[in-house]
C-alpha cells in the first residue's frame, strides 16, 4: 500500500478520500489545525508555513517516518518550493513539472508568453505600460499572481480600464475578454509528459474561481487540446486547463493550474482514475494513455458540508462523533 502525503490539504477532502478509496495510506499536512482535510486522512501532521526555511525538512521527516512514496500538492502555494526540492524529499515522487514551467504558470503574464512561444492559443495580452492606442473592449485587468478569480476586473471602456489599473494594488496585466463558451479540461500526464487522459467539462456555474456545477463532455477537439497543451508544456501529473472556444472555432487558453482542479469529483466520477494513475507512477509503472476513456454527460452540483471537532485528551482536535440515543420502538413493536 503506497503512502501519499498531501501538502496544503485545506478543504480538499474530496481528493484525500479518493486516494484512500484507491488503496493509498494517506497523510495530510497543513499549517492550520482547522483544515478539514486533515481529519479525513489516515494520519495528519502540522507543518510550518510554506515560506518557512524549515518547511522542506519537515516534509522530508514525514516522508521518512511514514514511508511516503508520493507527494501531492493540493494548492498552488508550495509548487515552486516543491518543484525545486524534489531531490530533498526522501525519494518520494513529487507530482509537478519542472520549476521553470511551475514558475511561468504561476504568473499569468509569463504564462501568456509561454503559450505564445509554444504555439498555444492565448488571448491578446499586454502589460499596463504597453497598451495599444486602439484597444477593443471589453478587457480584463488581471492580477499576475492572482488565484480564485481574485484581482480580476472587467472593463467596458477606457475610463473603467484607467480606474481599475489605478485601483488595484496588485501587479497586473490587461487581457482581451474572450467572448466564446468557457470549458475546463482535467488532464493527467506521466513522468515523460505523455497525456494519459483528458476530461473536458462545461462550466455551468463557478464561485470564487471554482466550478460548482459542470458536465463532462466527449468533445474530440477539447480532448486533443488538452493532450497538445499538456505534452507541449511538459506537464507532469494532474493539471486543469481553462479555455474558451471562440466563434471562429479557435481555442484560447487563459489559465493552467498544475494540480487537481476544483471540480476534481466530476472527472473522478466519470472514470478518469487519476488517483490510481498517480499511485501507479509512484510504484514505477508506466500506464498507457487512455484518451477519451471516461463517461460523458455526468453533471456535478456541489454543496457545503462540515466537520465538527472536539478537544482530545491531550488538547489536540479530533472529529466529534455525537452519540445518538437508541431509537425507541412503539408499544408492541420489536426494536
Amino acid at each position: 500500500m503506497s503512502g501519499v502525503l498531501f501538502t496544503c490539504a485545506g478543504q480538499r477532502v474530496d481528493i484525500v478520500t479518493a486516494f484512500k478509496r484507491a488503496g493509498a495510506r494517506t497523510l495530510a499536512t497543513d499549517v492550520n489545525p482547522l483544515a478539514p482535510a486533515l481529519y479525513h486522512a489516515d494520519e495528519h501532521a502540522f507543518v510550518p508555513r510554506v515560506d518557512d526555511p524549515g518547511y522542506v525538512d519537515a516534509l522530508r521527516r514525514l516522508v521518512e517516518a511514514y514511508d511516503v512514496s508520493l507527494i501531492v500538492p493540493l494548492t498552488d502555494l508550495d509548487h515552486g518550493v516543491l518543484a525545486r526540492a524534489r531531490g530533498d524529499l526522501g525519494g518520494a515522487l513529487v507530482l509537478l513539472p519542472a520549476p521553470e514551467i511551475v514558475d511561468a504558470l504561476a504568473d499569468k503574464w509569463l504564462a501568456h508568453l509561454l503559450f505564445v512561444e509554444r504555439g498555444i492559443g492565448s488571448p491578446p495580452t499586454w502589460l499596463p505600460g504597453a497598451l495599444p492606442d486602439e484597444l477593443e473592449f471589453p478587457v480584463l485587468v488581471k492580477a499576475r499572481h492572482g488565484f480564485g478569480s481574485r484581482g480580476i476586473y472587467r472593463c467596458a471602456d477606457r475610463a473603467e480600464l484607467d480606474f481599475f489599473l489605478g485601483y488595484t494594488d496588485k501587479e497586473s496585466m490587461v487581457q482581451s475578454a474572450c467572448r466564446g463558451e468557457e470549458f475546463s479540461i482535467d488532464v493527467f500526464c506521466d513522468l515523460e509528459s505523455r497525456c494519459l487522459n483528458a476530461v473536458p467539462r462545461t462550466m455551468i456555474e463557478s464561485k470564487g474561481g471554482e466550478s460548482i456545477k459542470g458536465r463532462t463532455i466527449r468533445d474530440p477537439e477539447l480532448i486533443e487540446l488538452g493532450r497538445f497543451v499538456s505534452e507541449t508544456l511538459g506537464l507532469v501529473g494532474p493539471a486543469n486547463v481553462q479555455c474558451f472556444r471562440e466563434s471562429d472555432g479557435s481555442h484560447r487558453v487563459t489559465d493552467i493550474n498544475p494540480r487537481f482542479g476544483g471540480a476534481f469529483p466530476l472527472p473522478t466520477a466519470a472514470g478518469s482514475r487519476y488517483p490510481e494513475l498517480a499511485l501507479a507512477l509512484a510504484a514505477g509503472e508506466r500506464p498507457e494513455p487512455r484518451l477519451g476513456d471516461f463517461r460523458e454527460g455526468l453533471v456535478m452540483t456541489r454543496f457545503f458540508s462540515e466537520l465538527v471537532l472536539s478537544a482530545g485528551p491531550d488538547g489536540t482536535l479530533e472529529p466529534f462523533a455525537e452519540e445518538l440515543p437508541e431509537p425507541v420502538a412503539p408499544d408492541g413493536v420489536e426494536p
